[in-house]
């Protein structure tokens, strides 16, 4: 049946290829179009400028006429990322881009001959150009040390080559083609074909760059090619990667970091072959999911910045050049008004016919406030392998988030945090995520790769707040068998008080189960809303169970007595990432709950945890076996249980308090809460909180989603009976 699908469908492309080639689009045709030059100029002829607009034409232009300045610079490829050549030839397409699209809409013959001069000069040393001397084991390139690069590359300078290509001589147009474009397109794909096949990033941008080659040249073969892979059977190719990269709810596999990178080869390619062949409908393929998948990677974002989870740069936010591409792309074909306070936030836009829609619609006030929300975001290509859990409580993007990463294993990028989570409130990041060990494009950091750091840390479980069996990362660190398991997702909930989701996850760990329900709690007596965590785990052996927060900011206080080492420190352990972290301080092993309290800018946040008896508390921090001191600070409270078959971990993480260095003004700097009692009997959570005011608040988990079943827990001599899998009790 799929050998047969794949016939139909190879057939049917060859048939609407044929069409576009015939018809032979006026160029441009790609991003930029020829309707689109016309409305610009339009616009800018009768003095109607949006200042969004006129400040991507500004960078534009700054762009290209320093590179006028300088002359036609194409080196020898010599450097990683970040070296000299790296960035000259990066810079290079982004010249070559910027010249043939100021062409279109300014007239300017310079900006042409400018782009000319440098596909020239590609043209004449590409085709005996070898791998990069400094290339990756897998997937090198010629003029970058990955092939990758040189998909991003063709991306960039096939839309400048499609801007000027009706302005070229004869002579010159050939000689482009025969001897860059076609070389390129052909080294990626044809010479390339592990790649080029992959169900990967790194595959999207290939066939986006071949494909989009294919239009502007107007040659079908290297359309299907993109679209159908090099088989034709449409197992690869650009087609299966927008089928088995994205969830039905449009969650990229390899999470929000990566979302946001392919986002751009996809909505580029989209929008090529939209501008050729409109009848593909390529933005109605799976019910929409492309365009699901650009308000996915903007719903997975707080205070502008992306979600770090897996290999991320945590700086990577909502101003990205891929995201402003997806937006005005999203926004022309959906008329969604609340993308626009997303443009407005980026501060610029694309300088195309979209682009210019934006900027209007900026500029006449039409904007809404982007609607975030709290929502599940299923992963895999059927959404049956686990989800992104996003509760939020609060209006805007500053709202209290909470981010329970319930996913599957996201392939080589993805991390060993399953059932793991991050706070944000109070616009900042509370309880915190590692992200990646890397930095991009340093080259005395590894020229820029990811750091072997980021395999002995970063990607560990111990790096997450998230349960660890036996000093040992989940599926013993192994994507591979990893990438076939994820969590199942038991329960989730959405209301105006309460937000909740529920997870277990077999197969991490030889014998073992674990599960977390996390829930988000709004009430009346408390300024923001409360972090309820249930993580628990049974092992056939008795096991050491450790369970890790990372916070960012100051300790204040500390419930216990702690054993600072403060003249000499040891590292936790020896392996799976323990022999990173330095031991700060232990505490004393604990029969009864735990408090602690950390500052951070200028709210309070206190930490209370019931934990199985002789829990034993201790403070760490990066940095040990470190001596290229690659690793970035960062400090957490780990709670070890030795020796027992199972655990049951309540936390409560309650943000209280104001602090204002400035006005010397400090309040509510001590935790509201008195007392913290958990009882699990029959199944079922009873969690007793005491404030100071004798105001008591109850909440019943049953951990079973039947609304018509009734569960009961005997507590203090009080029988207390619900419906539901999580209910705020009152007392009767």
């Amino acid at each position: 049946m799929k050998r047969l699908r794949a016939l139909l469908v190879a057939i049917c492309a060859g048939t609407m290829l044929f069409t576009m080639v015939d018809a032979k689009a006026a160029r441009p045709s790609l991003i930029l179009t020829a309707e689109g030059v016309e409305a610009i100029r339009q616009s800018r002829q009768t003095r109607q400028t949006y200042s969004l607009f006129e400040a991507s034409l500004e960078d534009a232009k700054t762009r290209v006429e320093r590179s006028i300045a300088e002359g036609v610079l194409v080196p020898t490829p010599v450097d990683p990322g970040g070296g000299y050549t790296h960035e000259r030839h990066k810079e290079n397409y982004k010249v070559i881009h910027d010249a043939g699209i100021l062409f279109q809409l300014l007239g300017d013959k310079r900006y042409l001959r400018h782009a000319t001069d440098l596909l020239l000069a590609y043209a004449e040393i590409y085709e005996d150009l070898p791998l990069h001397p400094a290339q990756k084991r897998q997937s090198p390139g010629k003029l970058f040390w990955q092939n990758l690069n040189e998909s991003v590359w063709l991306v960039h300078v096939v839309q400048g080559f499609d801007a000027i290509a009706d302005a070229l001589s004869d002579k010159d147009r050939a000689t482009i083609e025969d001897h860059l474009l076609r070389p390129v397109a052909d080294f990626l794909s044809l010479q390339n074909p592990e790649t080029f096949q992959k169900i990967h990033n790194h595959g999207t941008w290939a066939a986006a760059g071949v494909g989009m080659t294919g239009y502007a040249l107007h040659d079908p073969s290297l359309v299907e090619r993109a679209l159908l892979g090099l088989t034709g059977d449409g197992t690869s190719g650009f087609l299966a990667q927008l089928d088995q990269l994205f969830s039905p709810d449009g969650y990229y596999t390899e999470g929000p970091y990566y979302q946001r990178y392919a986002l751009m080869p996809f909505v580029l390619f989209a929008q090529a072959i939209d501008h050729n062949e409109p009848d593909r409908k390529i933005f109605e393929h799976r019910d929409g999911v492309l365009l699901k998948a650009i308000d996915a990677t903007i719903q997975q974002s707080y205070a502008g910045k992306f979600f770090p989870i897996n290999d991320a740069i945590k700086e990577k936010g909502l101003d990205t050049q891929e995201l402003v591409y997806a937006v005005a792309a999203a926004f022309t074909r959906t008329g969604r008004n609340d993308l626009l306070s997303i443009a407005d936030y980026q501060g610029k836009t694309v300088l195309t016919g979209d682009g210019l829609a934006v900027a209007r619609a900026v500029s006449e006030g039409a904007g809404q406030s982007f609607a975030f929300r709290t929502m599940m975001l299923r992963d895999g290509p059927d959404g049956d392998q686990g989800s992104l859990a996003i509760l939020r409580m609060g209006d805007g993007p500053m709202a209290q988030t909470i981010v329970a990463k319930n996913t599957s294993q996201g392939m080589g990028h993805g991390h060993f945090d399953k059932l793991s989570y991050i706070l944000y409130d109070n616009g900042r990041e509370i309880l915190t995520d590692y992200g990646a060990a890397r930095f991009l494009n340093v080259p005395s950091k590894d020229g820029g790769r990811y750091l072997l750091e980021n395999q002995s840390w970063a990607k560990q479980t111990i790096a997450h707040n998230t349960l660890v069996v036996n000093e040992s990362s989940q599926f013993g660190g192994d994507w591979k068998r990893a990438q076939k398991y994820w969590p199942t997702v038991r329960y989730f909930e959405a209301g105006e008080r309460l937000n909740v989701v529920s997870a277990s996850l077999e197969n991490a760990y030889p014998d073992t189960v674990i599960e977390r329900t996390v829930v988000q709690l709004d009430h009346l007596a408390f300024a923001a809303p409360l972090l309820i965590d249930v993580m628990s785990a049974s092992s056939q052996e008795k096991t050491t169970f450790d369970l890790p927060f990372y916070f960012d900011g100051q300790i204040v206080d500390f419930s216990g007595a702690l054993q600072a080492n403060t003249e000499s420190r040891k590292p936790l352990g020896q392996a799976h990432g323990y022999q990173h972290l330095w031991v700060e301080a232990t505490g004393q092993p604990t029969d009864g709950p735990l408090r602690f309290s950390w500052l951070n800018a200028r709210r309070f946040y206190t930490l209370h945890a019931v934990a199985p008896e002789k829990t034993k508390p201790v403070f760490v921090r990066t940095g040990a076996n470190d001596p290229d001191f690659n690793l970035r600070d960062q400090q957490g409270l780990i709670l070890r249980s030795n020796g027992r078959k199972a655990v049951r971990f309540l936390s409560v993480i309650e943000p209280h308090g104001i602090y204002n260095p400035a006005a010397e003004f400090t309040a509510g700097s001590d935790s509201q809460i008195a007392r913290i009692d958990h009882v699990f009997e029959a199944g079922a959570d009873l969690i007793k909180i005491e404030m100071k005011t004798g105001e008591i608040i109850r909440l019943a988990i049953s951990n079973d989603p039947d609304s018509e079943k009734t569960h009961r827990i005997l507590s203090a001599g009080h029988e207390w009976a619900w419906r539901g899998f999580v209910t705020v009790l009152e007392e009767e």
